[in-house]
């Protein structure tokens, strides 16, 4: 069994801890057969994690392992409780970032390339090996991105459907498909939408249906890629900015929405965060916060913190009138 090359043994450091902490007392000869490897390249990771840890690298910050007789426990984990799990986005995104490379010949490996991607497939939603890493990828997303990747390589255009968030509304395209991108984490289709007239980015996982049709992609010489270096959300004109308190059940919305800044990373032991957003919609603002019940709530512009607190009231005032 060979595990002594930086692929195989870099994963599996990471995943070794929460192996360990999962099997206090584990025989090592049982833990080597476990990770495909044999006992005396199990004992030198063992050796290796002795000096991994946090910066400070002082007592509690290193990670720290009991051996008694064959078998090794876990005494300080240096923070890597959990094995690596991947969200939907990220494993999309790392996906997307994955076929981007393969298409680009001479830049790497395309055979190493393609086993990579192959193993992510293979591994969503199963448990891969004793550390428990799991790759969650949305199936619709992955279908996405696959018949993106198809149009691209056919020259097709694509008939799309596709929920904007900012106007939380539905809408059919015709768009003529430029390129893949993956920014800030997250895959986007960049293409020429015959509706607007012009180009427009669409994330990946907000594309409910997509259908490849049979005409071509029609030319565009006015159509210029968009400039992502300095990020994907700019300031544009008639944009206002709304200061939101998120609790824990809310913390998506960070996530899922553009946000300028994360103004403080908690506001108390309830895990209360603040954000800063731009909109451009007051109205579809306000909706945002009343559909997420008490888990947000508008700091700035009181403007907008007072509508919320008018329409919650005046839906309050109807349930009880109806009782």
């Amino acid at each position: 069994m060979s595990g002594g090359g930086v692929t195989d043994r870099l994963p599996r450091l990471l995943s070794l801890v929460p192996y360990l902490r999962a099997h206090p007392g584990v025989p090592v000869a049982e833990a080597a057969a476990d990770f495909g490897v044999d006992e005396r390249q199990l004992r030198r990771d063992l050796e290796l994690l002795w000096m991994c840890g946090l910066p400070g690298y002082g007592p509690g910050d290193l990670v720290d392992l009991s051996f008694a007789g064959d078998t090794v426990t876990v005494i300080e984990d240096a923070g890597m409780r959990r094995p690596l799990r991947l969200t939907t986005a990220e494993a999309t995104a790392l996906l997307v970032a994955l076929r981007t490379l393969h298409e680009t010949p001479g830049m790497v490996d395309s055979d190493a390339v393609a086993r990579a991607t192959g193993k992510i497939e293979a591994a969503v939603g199963d448990v891969a090996g004793p550390g428990g890493m799991v790759v969650d990828v949305g199936r619709q997303e992955e279908a996405t991105t696959t018949a993106v990747r198809t149009a691209l390589e056919a020259g097709r255009a694509l008939r799309i459907v596709y929920y904007t968030a900012g106007r939380d509304a539905v809408s059919r395209r015709v768009v003529d498909p430029m390129r893949l991108l993956l920014v800030e984490g997250r895959g986007y289709l960049e293409a020429w939408c015959r509706r607007a007239e012009g180009v427009r980015l669409f994330r990946l996982d907000r594309v409910e249906d997509v259908e490849q049709l049979d005409e071509p992609v029609q030319s565009h010489p006015d159509a210029e890629p968009t400039d992502v270096s300095e990020g994907l959300f700019r300031p544009e004109a008639g944009q206002r900015t709304a200061v939101l308190e998120l609790g824990p059940d809310a913390h998506w919305i960070a996530e899922y929405y553009p946000v300028d800044d994360v103004v403080s990373d908690t506001v108390d032991d309830t895990g209360r965060i603040r954000v800063l957003m731009r909109f451009a919609d007051p109205a579809w603002l306000v909706r945002l916060v009343l559909g997420l019940g008490g888990a947000a709530r508008i700091l700035d512009p009181p403007d907008l913190a007072a509508t919320v607190a008018e329409r919650a009231r005046e839906a309050l005032d109807q349930e009880m009138s109806g009782r």
